[in-house]
């Protein structure tokens, strides 16, 4: 009888976890566009989570890069789902002074920062992988 209990328990709790998990996991959320976001009033690793948060809880967002010393947000979005000035919005919304300052696609941004959006090798050099923040977006192309 014992056993039975401890299986149900475990069961039960197998079966939470992975209901929680799947409302963490972004499934089917693609990027074919990048949005550079322009921000300001971030000043520590706290606010980072906060955007970030903010900016994945919205439908459409696949993945979110801050660099809070460069003072940029990177967002990558599905643009049947979520537009641009949605994201700024969004940040603005959440207590931080945000524009769109570029639009482009993920093709573009690996071009721009030598990395696919979402991966950050080295978090020392920004959310860009460009030393001292810029995220590398202030060329205009």
């Amino acid at each position: 009888m014992n056993k039975k209990i401890v299986n149900a328990v475990i069961l039960v709790s197998v079966v939470t976890l992975l209901s929680v998990l799947a409302f963490k996991v972004r499934i089917g959320v693609t990027a074919d566009s990048v949005a550079v976001l322009k921000t300001t009033g971030m000043t520590c690793g706290s606010c980072s989570g906060t955007i970030t948060r903010e900016l994945e809880g919205l439908k459409g967002v696949a993945v979110t890069e801050v660099d809070v010393e460069g003072g940029w947000v990177v967002v990558g979005y599905d643009t049947k789902t979520v537009k641009p000035a949605a994201l700024a919005e969004k940040v603005s919304n959440s207590g931080f002074v945000s524009t769109v300052h570029q639009v482009l696609t993920p093709e573009q941004f690996k071009q721009m920062t030598g990395r696919s959006i979402g991966q950050n090798s080295d978090p020392s050099k920004g959310c860009c992988g460009a030393k001292g923040g810029g995220c590398g977006m202030n060329r205009q192309k």
